[in-house]
């Protein structure tokens, strides 16, 4: 029996590779938002506040909960903090 390989666990466990990306590029702007917080040592009231957001939803995103963020809003919250979000595209290989 042969394995299936996958790029990503997002590729193995999203049903097309639009999904795939999507979920890849939330996953990595949550990772910069949490690294951000963390690193400032701001509480989840004050990270809310600063960011534009309420307190549960700040409780969610260091929780992981990647379902209930869209891309907007996490784009959003990087300009609240005037994180600078670049982006590089390329073919898929």
């Amino acid at each position: 029996m042969s394995k299936q390989r996958f790029k990503s666990v997002w590729d193995a466990i999203e049903d097309t590779p639009g999904d795939a990306a999507n979920m890849k590029a939330r996953a990595e702007l949550m990772r910069a938002i949490t690294e951000y917080i963390r690193s400032s040592g701001m509480t989840q009231a004050e990270a809310a506040k600063n960011l534009g957001v309420t307190q549960p939803r700040i409780s969610d995103l260091m929780r992981g909960k990647i379902d209930v963020f869209s891309i907007d809003t996490l784009v959003n919250m990087l300009a609240a903090a005037e994180i600078r979000l670049e982006m590089r595209l390329k073919k898929a290989a």
